[in-house]
């Protein structure tokens, strides 16, 4: 299989993470009550605004855990990107922050409330790893076992040590595994288009 080549980069090529940040931000720019309307509230999902199982990956705690996400959203856009298309990425975006709060509904029945984009983007990171190794890449098997390695620690001993100042407030890794998984199915299911499409050509 062909290692896909480098994009110029540019306006079109940042699209997609442009358009998450500038959402983000504007959300956070605007009035706290529109992050209480979008977050995951448990509470209100079950009264009907299912809108918030997305929602609620676009608002955070305050600048700087806005900062450290978009940074986080950036460097796997930079590592990443080349390996899917738009409508791909749009895919992976969607169902990792469909499955984070699916999720944290279903199997975390104790938490009320969350905001942020943190499980959706280890959504991406693995959709993007996975990709790049079925491509013939090596340093990425690394990225795969340090952040396997990471979610298992966040599984057994909490958040990462300095994670919750960072982000100003208390950090719900399950999201983050929740994220992760997805991305690993997107991932699958992508590879598995690709391979019937092949097939179908030949």
């Amino acid at each position: 299989m062909n290692k896909p080549t480098s994009q110029r980069f540019s306006i079109k090529f940042f699209l997609l993470p442009l358009l998450i940040a500038f959402i983000s931000t504007l959300f956070e720019l605007l009035d706290p009550q529109i992050t209480l309307a979008l977050r995951f509230d448990r509470e209100a999902i079950l009264d009907g605004e299912v809108w918030r199982l997305i929602s609620g990956n676009f608002v955070h705690l305050g600048w700087n855990h806005l900062w450290m996400n978009l940074a986080g959203l950036f460097l796997i856009w930079m590592l990443f990107a080349r390996f899917f298309n738009f409508g791909q990425w749009l895919f992976i975006i969607v169902t990792s922050a469909a499955a984070v709060g699916g999720g944290l509904l279903v199997l975390n029945l104790e938490l009320n409330w969350y905001v942020g984009l943190s499980g959706l983007l280890h959504g991406m990171f693995i959709a993007g790893v996975i990709k790049a190794i079925m491509l013939g890449y090596r340093a990425e098997i690394l990225l795969f076992i340090l952040l396997t390695g990471k979610l298992i620690w966040e599984q057994i001993s909490g958040a990462l040590p300095g994670s919750v100042d960072l982000a100003g407030g208390n950090v719900v890794v399950d999201a983050h595994l929740y994220g992760a998984i997805a991305g690993l199915i997107c991932a699958a299911l992508l590879a598995l288009q690709h391979r019937f499409n092949h097939s179908m050509q030949s």
